[in-house]
């Protein structure tokens, strides 16, 4: 015989797949297929989601902006002796750096014109369910979002607790995302107005 010619062609016999092998190849690649779809059906249904972490990212930074804004002082903004006091014994009404919170008690309410908060502590505690503007309407379409604040003495290395306070903002949206951010108000001055 000729040595040239290839064993499966002096045989006679034609190479190629079987059956098995060609249905062992289509499992393997639906299996593969399945896999690839299903990523692709998780991706498109959280697609949304991005969204509705950054509308709550966006809502976090705005409320810790408006709380690191108000003025962080030993005496209540309302005292007269604000702007001179260097603690809180030079006040007639000394901001309370035990406890910081809402200071209700002054009828001082985020939504007042008459009395709104006026300093970071007043914060403290503070929620609202469903993002609303300072005259207290709920923004439209953010209604479904809560937003919580906590207000903290120390932190920084500071020499004293008082003069710095941890601020943390928590808001929550739809689909169970929560965000939180965080920053810090120091006391750069005893009259340490905005």
């Amino acid at each position: 015989m000729n040595a040239s010619v290839p064993e499966c062609l002096r045989s006679g016999r034609q190479r190629g797949v079987t059956l098995v092998e060609l249905i062992v190849f289509i499992v393997i690649i639906s299996v593969g297929l399945v896999g690839i779809l299903g990523v692709l059906n998780l991706t498109s249904a959280k697609s949304a989601d991005p969204l509705i972490r950054k509308q709550a990212l966006s809502i976090a930074e705005a409320l810790l902006e408006e709380v690191s804004l108000m003025p962080f002082t030993f005496c209540d903004p309302d005292d007269t002796a604000t702007a001179t006091a260097t603690s809180t014994a030079g006040c007639t009404v000394a901001e309370s750096m035990a406890s910081p919170g809402p200071e209700t008690s002054q009828g001082e309410s985020r939504y007042s014109t008459t009395a709104p908060f006026d300093n970071v502590n007043d914060y403290h505690g503070f929620t609202m369910s469903g993002i609303r503007d300072l005259s207290g309407a709920v923004v439209p379409g953010l209604a479904s979002y809560n937003a919580s604040v906590s207000v903290t003495r120390g932190g920084l290395g500071v020499a004293s607790a008082d003069d710095v306070v941890l601020i943390a903002v928590t808001v929550s949206g739809p689909g169970s995302e929560t965000v939180t951010v965080h920053g810090y108000r120091v006391r750069y001055a005893p009259n340490a107005l905005p």
